[in-house]
């Protein structure tokens, strides 16, 4: 597989004659396109199959004919993702001038790894969420993810999972390159990745890396990047860019409304709200009061809260929820929580955003089985609603779209932030020992070669909000009926994966999965402990794993449950009367 880096040279401001130098990668292998999921040759290991191709490019820099170096301004830093598609990063400005070389690192430097992940605006390469990057509690950045599966399983296990990282790792590459006087230039750098894996036999020095003192992969891993990277050409023209979708432009909050004071704790990601739906008093508070307004379903029974109850997290307590009409969802109530730092919604991510999200459950034949726009005229002929959406917005009118944002205001504002382990990180509390023994097996990776003992949660569980956002097949039996994300996607590799819950208030949340199959966190510990199931799209996290599974001792696996109840936040789940119930009025 070769990934080819596209540099564009153009015109931009911050020079009175500047370059700007954008990266585009296209995946290929013998010439042809390749992408996620797409298997090639690993000689000694099989058939390999990637899954995943994410890394950090830092400190890129320019010389000139003098041999002096000239660096990209502003600490520059970007993260590229295969399977993203993130292709284009920001361009990086350099003054025109004669070079002959270009360097860039694949990682960061050591101070940046050590800086505070959650300093940066949510659009920022480093940000957590945004690059999936970080060690989370350990601390540091992985420079390179290098993940898929093999035809050939190593002690039964089909996965491979490497990840470069730690101080003395980061390579930085030298390539000839010849820019000349000033004008736009494209440089195109073929990346070989098969090649970063040559001369690494799973068999023999096994099938993952985590970058600790003492493990030889790493130092190889770095060789060979070192000549991974080839210039295949220097031509004049101009690339496009892949930006993605604009950000909705900003808007004022309406007249007569006052902002809402969101609070958000220092040591959880920056968020970004969105721009467009400003968060007031009156839009919560109108919000808050659709959220528990039967009248969205056809026969006035169900409301919003009826399937994400407070005091369960938002959640419920079944495993399939029951909608107006007594019928049976197809999957269980997803909890509704920090859902400001979510990108798509549901089991499934079939809404792209929350505004989207609040309108599907009203028209769902299983869940309220109604028409948004007979809701609003239910709404509207109601003077304690027209009163409540005229403060709220501004002006009269209840329509199913201003319902969206009203309710999106709301639900952004579900924050849980305030449980024993937040309590402990800010040194306003502690946990028991068991529960610390709980979050160091939840943090350590499951390696018996290197001798690493644990239960390797934190992988999609990981950072301070517990989720990485993303889709994984988890190796559950999978029901015929229900294919996951692939419903959405269309593509096999997504059968059976479904979106990573936060593990927030996991212990009030019983039973557990998208079907609810599991009553206890037990059950769900020995699943992961012992009962994977081994399929193709099976996360290679999980795939690495012995055959036999993690053989937890009975007492790791209660320590590990103990450490889940910790991130139970009691301000969160403490139920408040409705309005309905305390008779308010907007």
């Amino acid at each position: 597989m070769i990934g080819l880096i596209t540099a564009c040279m153009a015109s931009c401001s911050g020079f009175s004659a500047a370059a700007a130098l954008k990266l585009e990668f296209a995946a290929r292998m013998d010439d042809r396109p390749m992408a996620i999921g797409d298997s090639f040759d690993g000689a000694d290991n099989g058939a390999l199959s990637l899954s995943r191709l994410d890394f950090l490019i830092s400190g890129l820099a320019l010389q000139r004919g003098d041999g002096a170096w000239v660096e990209a301004p502003g600490n520059w830093v970007e993260f590229v993702s295969l399977g993203k598609g993130r292709l284009t990063p920001v361009p990086a400005e350099f003054p025109d001038g004669d070079y002959q070389k270009i360097r860039f690192r694949i990682g960061v430097d050591p101070r940046t790894d050590q800086q505070d992940p959650s300093a940066y605006s949510p659009s920022h390469p480093l940000h957590p969420d945004l690059c999936g990057l970080h060690w989370s509690w350990q601390g540091g950045y992985i420079y390179m993810a290098v993940e898929g599966t093999t035809s050939k399983p190593v002690n039964g296990g089909g996965g491979f999972s490497f990840h470069l990282a730690r101080e003395g790792n980061a390579p930085m590459v030298e390539l000839p390159l010849r820019i000349s006087g000033s004008g736009t230039s494209n440089v195109r750098i073929a990346m070989d990745v098969p090649a970063i894996l040559s001369g690494i036999n799973f068999q023999r020095d096994g099938n993952s890396t985590h970058s600790r003192t003492g493990d030889p992969i790493p130092a190889r891993m770095k060789e060979k990047l070192l000549n991974s990277f080839t210039l295949l050409s220097v031509k004049s023209g101009t690339t496009g860019t892949n930006a993605g979708p604009d950000r909705a432009a900003g808007v004022s909050p309406p007249e007569g409304t006052r902002p809402y004071q969101l609070r958000i704790a220092k040591h959880l990601p920056k968020v970004d709200l969105p721009a467009d739906n400003p968060l007031t008093e009156e839009g919560v508070a109108l919000g808050r009061r659709l959220f528990h307004e039967p009248r969205f379903s056809i026969n006035n029974s169900v409301s919003c809260a009826s399937c994400h109850q407070q005091a369960t997290g938002f959640s419920d307590a079944r495993k399939l929820s029951i909608g107006a009409e007594g019928h049976s969802g197809t999957r269980r109530s997803m909890p509704l929580v920090n859902l400001a730092w979510q990108k798509s919604f549901f089991w499934d991510g079939r809404a792209p955003t929350l505004r989207e999200q609040v309108l599907m459950p009203i028209r769902d034949p299983h869940e309220m089985n109604e028409k948004p726009e007979n809701v609003a005229k239910k709404l509207e002929a109601d003077p304690v609603y027209q009163k409540a959406f005229r403060k709220a917005f501004g002006s009269a009118g209840v329509t199913d779209s201003r319902m969206a944002l009203a309710l999106e205001q709301f639900l952004l504002t579900k924050i849980s932030q305030e449980a024993r382990f937040d309590l402990a990180l800010r040194k306003a509390g502690d946990l028991t020992e068991s529960e610390k023994r709980g979050l160091q097996l939840f943090v350590a990776e499951h390696d018996p070669a290197r001798g690493l003992r644990g239960a390797d949660c934190f992988h999609c569980h990981g950072g301070m909000l517990f989720t990485n956002h993303e889709f994984h097949d988890n190796g559950l039996d999978l029901s015929k009926a229900d294919i996951g994300r692939m419903a959405v996607t269309g593509s096999e590799a997504d059968r059976g994966k479904f979106k990573t819950p936060s593990l927030r208030n996991v212990a009030l949340r019983a039973p557990y999965m998208h079907d609810g199959r599991f009553a206890t966190l037990e059950e769900v510990v020995e699943h992961y402990n012992s009962g994977v199931r081994r399929r193709p799209n099976l996360d290679p996290n999980l795939a690495k794993h012995p055959a036999e599974g993690l053989g937890l001792s009975d007492e790791e696996k209660s320590e590990l449950v103990a450490f889940l109840r910790t991130l139970t936040d009691e301000s969160f789940t403490t139920p408040s009367p409705s309005p309905q119930e305390r008779h308010e009025r907007p």
